[in-house]
């Protein structure tokens, strides 16, 4: 094994460059990975840009996610060569990320790779996945009894990582999905993926009331929060709920009381960084499983890290479809 691997670098000026790096700079821990596979998420993107609040010291390797092999364990759980899936805790925060060849992590925050899954194939869906996956879970129980077939869905921020995967999973489990997106031109792309129904912003705006409108929809996948969020909530049948899992609309919003008193609705927040392991092990298992996305490829675009900072300007623009799989 080499001593010396390669990675993206972001400077303390915020410029990115490949650089070679020394594996003896990388932090402590229980696992050294040989990183196959790594995805792009608009937290690698606000960390290469130096936004408030994601990454302290500069230069940094971002990438919030990462899929390999073992080249070194000090723990029993795990041997060299097993496949493992890191995915949120400090990963590509202010810990060396998945945009190196190499990670070093602590053996709580790997899941080994599910049979049934390939590295690409978890990195296709990375914490977009996992997120939309939890989301739909989180649904899902919320429905114990009816689940989610024949009920009428509603995802805001559609062309994106986690809202597309979230389209195409909650049409795959039978529901109809009303996808909500400020890309006009992506109509095609939605109803490939699963959408039945394509609202704009601006037509969700004038479909929904408040403080409490008609009955539309059973439950809601929201990146948004803000407006997207509030029109939402007032736009739920009896019984239903809207899981929130981004910000992209803003840091708040606004709701009367009415969708929670008068029909029992509820708002279910979503973390994918810091939740226990078991729990992403689950989510896991069903993509290997029961939630075979066919497709996946088709909203997938590989990139080599020598391609990335394309595309990380392009997803801090609002312009990313689907997802972006890092090749490493």
């Amino acid at each position: 094994m080499a001593s010396t691997f390669k990675a993206l670098e972001v400077s303390e000026k915020f410029s990115l460059s490949i650089v070679e790096k020394d594996l003896a700079d990388l932090p402590e821990g229980d696992l050294l990975i040989k990183v196959d596979f790594s995805s792009l998420n608009y937290k690698d993107a606000m960390s290469a840009s130096g936004m408030p609040g994601v990454t302290r010291n500069y230069p940094h390797t971002p990438g919030i996610d990462a899929a390999g092999k073992v080249a070194e364990s000090r723990v029993p759980d795990f041997k060299e060569g097993d496949e493992v899936i890191v995915t949120g805790y400090d990963l590509g925060m202010n810990t060396s990320g998945g945009f190196g060849e190499y990670i070093r992590v602590p053996s709580n925050w790997a899941v080994h790779l599910p049979k049934g899954l390939t590295a690409k194939q978890s990195m296709s869906l990375g914490t977009a996945g996992l997120t939309a996956g939890l989301s739909i879970h989180a649904l899902d129980s919320f429905r114990e009894y009816t689940g989610l077939k024949d009920t009428k869905s509603v995802v805001s921020g559609a062309t994106g990582g986690v809202g597309s995967i979230s389209v195409m999973l909650l049409s795959k489990l039978g529901s109809e999905v009303t996808a909500v997106t400020g890309k006009n031109d992506q109509s095609d792309f939605l109803h490939t993926i699963g959408a039945s129904n394509i609202l704009s912003r601006e037509e969700l705006a004038k479909t929904a009331r408040k403080p409490i409108g008609k009955s539309l929809w059973d439950v809601g996948v929201d990146v948004a929060s803000g407006e997207i969020l509030s029109l939402l909530l007032t736009s739920l049948s009896p019984g239903g709920a809207v899981a929130c899992s981004g910000l992209v609309g803003g840091p708040s919003f606004e709701s009367s009381i009415f969708p929670f008193i008068l029909r029992g609705n509820a708002l279910i927040g979503i973390d994918s960084v810091e939740i226990p392991l078991k729990d992403k092990d689950h989510i896991w298992e069903h993509f290997a499983h029961d939630w075979v996305l066919e497709g996946l490829d088709k909203i997938t675009k590989e990139v080599s890290l020598d391609n990335l900072e394309v595309e990380i300007k392009r997803i801090l623009s609002g312009n990313q479809v689907g997802r972006v799989l890092v090749k490493i």
